[in-house]
């Protein structure tokens, strides 16, 4: 999607069309996240520009979409350019280093002190003795 939203209508109020153009951008992605991948792919990565015009448009990630049309909201901007681009792409892996896990006889609080668990059972007391 290539496309220059014009923020001024005679009938239509501002803030109707702000929401109107965030509308557009979030269902033109979910339509395309739902088209079948070609094969060997994972999942649809969009490349976006976003800017006053087709000139002055710069990358942006696509989760900045609606923090960048509110931001031309702000502005009180009469147009903006908007392009998504939808492409195959496979997600890579980082590998992270494991951390050795510590095993103790304590349980861990929320603040991470170890408390000694007792070893005595606190049930001991009410079970009949049997000597009696």
């Amino acid at each position: 999607m290539k496309k220059t939203f014009k923020l001024s209508h005679s009938k239509i109020k501002y803030p109707r069309l702000i929401e109107a153009a965030k509308n557009e951008a979030k269902k033109y992605l979910k339509r395309e996240r739902n088209k079948v991948l070609p094969k060997g792919f994972d999942f649809w990565d969009f490349d976006c520009k976003f800017g006053a015009d087709t000139e002055s448009a710069q990358e942006i990630h696509v989760t900045q979409i609606n923090e960048k049309i509110s931001h031309a909201e702000a502005e009180q901007w009469q147009s903006f350019y908007l392009e998504i681009i939808a492409v195959p792409a496979n997600r890579v892996f980082v590998e992270r280093e494991e951390e050795p896990e510590q095993i103790n006889d304590g349980t861990e609080d929320a603040v991470g002190t170890v408390r000694q668990r007792e070893a005595t059972d606190p049930f001991e007391d009410d079970q009949p003795s049997e000597d009696s």
